[in-house]
């Protein structure tokens, strides 16, 4: 008989019944091939004596097994471990494989071998993150109320069930009249989508458009997660060089002579990495090439509302005339990144075509959730939202540009952002901002090691550093620690 007291164990605190961990342990014992089929299980008196537990526990745990079909009882015999069960081979227990040994149970593609995964902000103290918005600013409380109050009214229930795939009527009219309210967008609900944030908006965008070959046109440095997510459709990137403002339309121009594209991916407000804002100039010039050479534009304007000199410039899907343009935008990235609220519009048959394929990926969102960002936009809590946080993180941009002026005058060359949550601040190539961020981290200070930010053109020994999550105190606290992390 096996030795069932050293191979079964009974944990009298966990909250799974006793019957059910020993029912557990014989199938254990049966899928790594140490009971095979037909062999005999030991009487419940005899295992109940030997793991210290009831006879009629043991008793539960025989019934069950043979519910499920493990086990069958042969009359004044036994239990048997179920005959027609295939024979499984016993694992050698001794046997350890090093990572390099082990090998993959099935064959699948890996295209994400050197894909960077996102960092953990929720275990983060004190960081210089990427340039998100502070979480303890937003309206959570009202946010939360009005997700209570709608859940428990009696339409609330039928939110409960599937609904639009393109999301919540009423916040998709709610965002229509704030884009036209704000940004002089003029677009019907029904050719809007409401996304898991504005990646969901790139990636289904990226699907639709891009074939193995094809080539879109993006900056020389760019946001790396909508490169990953062009590189998968198997299209190519055509790198465009960036300066002061924004991707130089005129090289595109020159290339568009020899060379035919399906996209192009603009960022025209804050610029990631490089927070650089997209002239009218070039806006309008876009839009004539995107006409001529019938190629679709990518506009990604995921922080247009924090524009802190002037108001900012429309966005191109506002004044484009021949629907060229798939307008994405986030609520949540302004509001509280992991609420996952973002949206897109474009052409009706794009939107329903997107619409569709997001069915295939994610049924549909939360729509509670949604009806109650409806309701605060309806209420104007989210203006009043935008205009104190507009204030706020203006004071402290301000505070930390001077801070880096003052006290990282020979390490960081930087220029005041006009928005957005992030300075763009290149390093001294001396600084090794890996070691930097190790250093800052054994300090108590988050900070990127600008990895993230560096493709095959780009090499630039620079990261942004977001200053919209840190009060004043915070501040000074990190740019202490950073500077002693310099040094």
């Amino acid at each position: 008989m096996l030795p069932y007291k050293s191979l079964i164990h009974i944990d009298r605190s966990s909250s799974v019944s006793l019957y059910i961990q020993v029912c557990n342990h014989f199938i254990t014992l049966i899928t790594d091939g140490t009971l095979q089929p037909a062999d005999r299980l030991p009487s419940t008196r005899n295992l109940a004596l030997l793991i210290g537990i009831d006879r009629n526990t043991v008793k539960l745990a025989y019934e069950e097994l043979i519910s499920q079909g493990w086990t069958e009882s042969v009359e004044r015999k036994g239990v048997y471990v179920l005959s027609s069960l295939p024979i499984l081979t016993k694992k050698d227990r001794h046997e350890v494989k090093t990572q390099t040994e082990k090998q993959d149970a099935f064959v699948w593609t890996n295209k994400f071998t050197h894909t960077i995964l996102s960092k953990n902000y929720q275990k983060t103290q004190l960081a210089i993150d990427d340039g998100f918005p502070d979480v303890r600013l937003a309206p959570i409380d009202e946010l939360m109320r009005e997700y209570r109050s709608i859940s428990r009214k009696f339409y609330g229930r039928n939110f409960l069930k599937y609904g639009n795939a393109k999301g919540s009527e009423n916040l998709r009219e709610s965002l229509c009249d704030y884009l036209s309210t704000t940004r002089g967008l003029n677009v019907n609900a029904d050719d809007m989508l409401i996304t898991k944030g504005s990646q969901m908006g790139i990636y289904l965008s990226a699907q639709l458009l891009l074939e193995q070959g094809d080539l879109i046109a993006v900056g020389v440095s760019n946001y790396a997660t909508a490169d990953e997510i062009f590189k998968q459709t198997g299209a190519q990137l055509l790198r465009v060089p960036m300066d002061e403002y924004g991707m130089d339309v005129d090289y595109l121009e020159k290339i568009l002579k020899k060379k035919k594209i399906k996209a192009v991916y603009l960022i025209p407000h804050h610029h990631c990495p490089t927070t650089v804002t997209l002239s009218m100039e070039r806006r309008l010039k876009f839009l004539m090439l995107a006409k001529a050479h019938k190629f679709a534009i990518i506009e990604d304007d995921y922080d247009f509302d924090f524009h802190y000199a002037n108001k900012p410039f429309l966005p191109l899907a506002s004044i484009d005339h021949n629907e060229n343009v798939i307008y994405i935008g986030s609520v949540t990235k302004t509001f509280a990144p992991a609420l996952r609220i973002g949206f897109m519009t474009g052409p009706s048959s794009f939107i329903r075509a997107a619409t569709v394929l997001r069915e295939l990926i994610d049924r549909q969102g939360d729509t509670i959730l949604e009806e109650a960002f409806a309701s605060l936009f309806k209420e104007g809590e989210m203006n009043r939202f935008y205009r104190k946080a507009l204030k706020i993180y203006k004071a402290r941009r301000d505070m930390f540009c001077e801070l880096l002026k003052v006290h990282f005058a020979n390490e960081i060359e930087f220029k005041v952002p006009e928005g957005g949550l992030a300075v763009w601040s290149v390093f001294d190539e001396a600084i090794d901002l890996v070691k930097l961020s190790d250093n800052a981290s054994k300090n108590g200070l988050f900070i990127d090691n600008g990895l993230f930010y560096k493709n095959e053109l780009f090499a630039t020994n620079g990261l942004r550093m977001g200053f919209a999550s840190l009060d004043e105190k915070e501040q000074m606290e990190a740019c202490a620690i950073l500077k002693k992390s310099i040094r």
